[in-house]
């Protein structure tokens, strides 16, 4: 096919495909999907070879959140049977992060439900990322908690964050469908302020939401002018007791041409398989590593992951190998734009230094 070879060329360029070209990998068939994923796959590789990085998350609060995301177990008013549970101490923290660590975690993601942190809760976890990292040593801490006010971004990078994911989830047109508490705006915004911080930028979506082909493509190409370094690619599941309970809207064909989508538009970021990934790719989440490369170890928030020796067997079975805690996950043209943001403007390296 003359898309995918034009994808392929651009992608080893660091090049972004169009809208259309974007919009034409969603569109493809059943028949198509294997040459689909062959040719993702080269972009994969070029940029990131054969690794595997592993994610581990650590839920510090869960329920009792007061915005009414339609998605979300966790959300207001929801009738989900998940635990709910206040702050976790930071020795619990890092007792519970040590488990993914000793499983091949090289971040971990710690997470809270929530609006967003006070400055309180924003100390609490400063002991608690000092409390991880020190059991720990060299792991990546990701933070989570939702909207930030002015200064929390850098307190939270000055405690030892490296970085802060907070997803957009859907399109800016649509998210007023998922979501009244907030909007898309509020979102990009939090975003912003962590980049801002030097903190590395992590957001992504939700598919299967009822979402078109266009919703899709917008959000994905709204994540890369953010520039974001990491893009976890998220599978709606349908949690009894909230409004999309019932929606199922994802083939395992349709969740591997998200993903090759998502992996043309950010050929060098960080694409990561998360929530959902097991009840929609199903058996052919191998493939969906020719595309990732990155993926969640263990559970989720408020739902249960695959076992991680399946992850870890499914991995090398696929002809792929754990990324190890001494190896940069990302290139290095994207690593020295982390490391500016963390010096500040002005400090880029001049050319070929």
């Amino acid at each position: 096919m003359d898309l995918l070879t034009t994808l392929v060329d651009k992608g080893l360029r660091r090049e972004p495909p169009t809208r259309a070209e974007a919009l034409a990998v969603l569109g493809t068939s059943d028949d198509e999907l294997l040459d689909v994923v062959a040719a993702a796959g080269k972009v994969r590789r070029r940029w990131f070879g054969r690794r595997v990085k592993l994610n581990y998350l650590v839920n510090l609060k869960s329920g009792l959140c007061p915005e009414d995301c339609t998605y979300c177990s966790q959300r207001l008013g929801s009738e989900a049977g998940i635990l709910k549970y206040t702050w976790l101490k930071p020795e619990e923290a890092a007792e519970t992060a040590r488990a993914g660590v000793a499983g091949g975690a090289k971040r971990v993601c710690l997470v809270a439900s929530g609006r967003g942190p006070t400055d309180r809760d924003v100390e609490r976890v400063a002991e608690t990322i000092a409390a991880v990292k020190s059991g720990n040593e060299g792991v990546e801490v990701c933070a989570c908690f939702g909207l930030l006010s002015d200064g929390q971004a850098e307190r939270l990078r000055e405690a030892g964050a490296d970085a802060y994911n907070h997803n957009l989830n859907t399109s800016e047109g649509t998210y007023g469908d998922i979501c009244t508490t907030h909007d898309f705006s509020d979102r990009v915004e939090t975003v912003r302020q962590a980049q801002a911080a030097g903190l590395s930028p992590c957001s992504g979506l939700i598919a299967g939401m009822g979402e078109s082909d266009g919703d899709l493509v917008d959000v994905v190409f709204a994540l890369r002018e953010l520039d974001v370094d990491s893009v976890p690619v998220n599978f709606l599941i349908p949690f009894e007791g909230t409004p999309l309970g019932e929606d199922w809207n994802l083939t395992p064909q349709r969740a591997l041409r998200i993903l090759a989508m998502v992996r043309f538009v950010h050929p060098d970021a960080e694409v990561r398989l998360a929530g959902g990934r097991e009840i929609h790719l199903r058996t052919l989440q191998p493939l969906a590593l020719h595309l990732a490369n990155s993926l969640f170890l263990g559970d989720y928030l408020t739902s249960e992951g695959q076992e991680g020796k399946a992850d870890l067997d499914m991995i090398a079975d696929a002809g792929f190998e754990v990324e190890g805690a001494g190896t940069a996950t990302l290139p290095d043209h994207r690593r020295e734009t982390v490391a500016v943001r963390r010096r500040g403007a002005g400090t880029e390296l001049p050319p070929n230094a």
